[in-house]
């Protein structure tokens, strides 16, 4: 068991030896991370040859922890891969880099009125908006299902801040935070967006995951170009 935690394939000891040694020649880490988990990888497809080989053609379970272990070592080393080459594309990136172009954002002493004539009829793309003031300090946020709790004939005179909601300030991240750890954040909390604020309060926009995929297709293409 030693010996085969010595393996230079990543999850075990000696990939990660492997990793270092690569992250020291190339000097990106994600890189040692994903070159050692490529050779765990292929540590794992040769376990499981080597494992069912006997039992395919001699019908001999003797060999059959080789599988077992292969199997280990492919599952487990394709998630490291994975990982590091996701981490590796979000470095250097924070939540403004990704908050969506035009976010659901409107002033809280705009009228019911003027909100809808502006932000909803014939636009079916947004059913929640975040609300902020004069100097673009995220106050609320108001549904568009809320406004049906003012008669139509009172919009014009209510302003939205009348039927704006509290923001839970948990759920908002910073402007400068890192890109990675946004998703950390997403992910852990099953959250699908965040609003983007900076440190004086103000509201940069809203930060979706498809807008964080969107970001990193454009890089790619851009990279290609």
């Amino acid at each position: 068991l030693a010996l085969f935690n010595l393996i230079p394939g990543l999850p075990l000891d000696g990939g990660n030896i492997l990793k270092s040694l690569v992250w020291k020649i190339t000097g990106n880490p994600y890189k040692g991370v994903v070159f050692a988990s490529r050779v765990g990888q292929l540590v794992g497809w040769l376990g499981i040859s080597f494992g069912l080989i006997p039992v395919l053609m001699l019908g001999r379970f003797d060999n059959i922890w080789l599988a077992l272990m292969g199997w280990f070592l492919l599952q487990n080393a394709g998630m490291s891969a994975q990982s590091a080459t996701i981490q590796n594309k979000l470095k250097g990136l924070t939540a403004e880099d990704a908050v969506i172009p035009n976010s659901p954002i409107v002033a809280a002493d705009l009228s019911l009125r003027e909100f809808a004539n502006e932000y909803i009829i014939g636009k079916n793309q947004w059913r929640k908006f975040f609300v902020t003031d004069e100097e673009g300090q995220l106050l609320g946020e108001i549904t568009v299902d809320e406004m049906r709790m003012i008669p139509t004939s009172d919009w014009p005179n209510t302003p939205v801040r009348k039927l704006m909601q509290p923001v839970d300030l948990s759920t908002t991240v910073q402007s400068d935070q890192s890109l990675l750890e946004v998703v950390t954040l997403l992910e852990t909390g099953k959250l699908t967006q965040l609003p983007v604020v900076r440190n004086n309060g103000v509201l940069v926009g809203l930060l979706e995951k498809a807008s964080i995929v969107s970001l990193l297709e454009k890089r790619a293409q851009a990279k290609l170009a």
